[in-house]
């Protein structure tokens, strides 16, 4: 790797890093801190819901400022927007707040991760690309997973630990901190190296080009739409159990103030994520095409989410979330790679954010049904539940396999030769 590039991604892993450090710190005792406030947990998980009915409003919108105004400019937005929603999020804790206000509050924290969605992985591609990388997406990706992973485990172990000792609120004023030394970061070191925007068009003009090629080389392209429809199955059943996980896991160890504990599910998968992004570019080189990586890593984690709800025992719980932390690494970074060599520069961040805004649908719907689950049957059925929906999301990775998408045979040494 070339000292440019070296550069490039550095700065791409300390902005992964903080973001994750950041998130992370209330990642393990958000259900338990909205319960805290006096929600149900349908009101619970319905506050997630409205999170991620946020992304779906404002996913493409924002995605279209990424590609026209820029990746730094949409990352400052981002951490800006975060900041501030995180410090009403504790006000609306503090105040007991009826469920309306943590609906609208939560609308604009998806906001916040909407500028963040698509642009940093766009930037960084196209940084790469601009610098001349002559490596694999996937060990990129790999290592952004590594650092992700140990930022989630620093993150949600002290904020177990930090709520522990202080209460459920304090996390989230230090991930609001957290974030202000983000945007100081990035304003400094953050440059759009391979991608100029483009101020000669009106910004709705600029919208409607970007959006209708965005559409040209995303969802018309056979092999981009499939992989596309099958995130929102995959990913609102993934982000309910990683939520849902908290709750029970302090049901299967038997003690409801244990916080510490229920910071442990993030920190477990923390660390399944740091050696699956270690082993992804490896277990990529194993097979001769992405899809194939992908598609088995799904299909394991349907099983072992269902082994974890029909469990009774802790430590076994704790067995199975490392398994299922680590397909999920596993799959991530070879995914990425995939999407990112099929779609061209100019589009790069929006149809990424049409993929986020995908599995942000999911989340909308599966993450209330399967909440209203868990109040009627338990966290145990409710996941067992959550298996059976994510199956639906193979049939889709099957079709995107079926196209024979060059991205798919793609070996590591090819991806410097990508056109940018």
């Amino acid at each position: 790797m070339n000292p440019a590039a070296r550069r490039v991604q550095r700065v791409y892993l300390v902005l992964l890093l903080g973001n994750t450090l950041a998130a992370s710190f209330i990642w393990g005792i958000n259900t338990l801190f909205l319960l805290d406030a006096g929600l149900s947990n349908f009101e619970a998980f319905a506050a997630n819901a409205f999170f991620t009915v946020g992304m779906v409003i404002f996913e493409i919108p924002t995605g279209v400022v990424a590609d026209t105004a820029g990746r730094k400019v949409s990352y400052l937005l981002g951490t800006t927007t975060l900041s501030v929603t995180t410090g009403l999020y504790w006000v609306l804790w503090l105040s007991h707040a009826p469920f309306v206000w943590w609906a609208i509050v939560s609308v604009l924290l998806g906001l916040g991760f909407t500028f963040f969605s698509g642009a940093v992985e766009a930037w960084l591609v196209d940084a790469l690309y601009s610098t001349g990388y002559a490596g694999s997406l996937e060990a990129v990706f790999g290592r952004g997973l590594m650092v992700s992973g140990i930022a989630m485990f620093t993150g949600s172990v002290l904020g177990g630990v930090i709520a522990q000792v202080s209460d459920l609120g304090v996390p989230f004023l230090v991930r609001a901190g957290v974030l202000v030394v983000m945007f100081l970061f990035a304003f400094v070191v953050m440059k759009d190296l391979g991608f100029r925007a483009d101020h000669s068009v009106k910004p709705m003009e600029a919208t409607r080009n970007v959006l209708a090629q965005s559409i040209e080389h995303g969802l018309k392209k056979r092999s981009v739409r499939y992989m596309i429809l099958s995130a929102p199955f995959a990913s609102g059943v993934g982000i309910y159990a990683f939520y849902a996980l908290q709750p029970y896991l302090l049901e299967l160890y038997g003690d409801a103030s244990a916080y510490s504990i229920a910071g442990l599910a993030a920190a477990v998968l923390s660390i399944s994520q740091v050696a699956g992004g270690m082993l992804a570019p490896r277990v990529r080189g194993l097979f001769a095409r992405r899809t194939t990586t992908v598609i088995g890593a799904f299909a394991a984690s349907t099983i072992v989410l269902v082994l974890i709800g029909l469990n009774s025992l802790f430590w076994l719980a704790i067995v199975f979330l490392v398994v299922w932390g680590f397909v999920f690494a596993v799959a991530a970074p070879v995914r990425q790679a995939y999407l990112n060599d099929m779609i061209p520069s100019k589009q790069r961040a929006t149809v990424l954010s049409f993929d986020s805004l995908f599995g942000s649908l999911g989340g909308v719907f599966i993450q209330p049904a399967l909440g209203r689950c868990a109040d009627l049957w338990g966290y145990g059925i409710s996941l067992v539940i959550g298996g059976a929906v994510e199956v639906i999301a193979l049939p889709f990775l099957f079709a995107s396999r079926r196209q024979h998408d060059p991205s798919d045979t793609r070996s590591p040494r090819e991806d410097a030769s990508v056109e940018p």
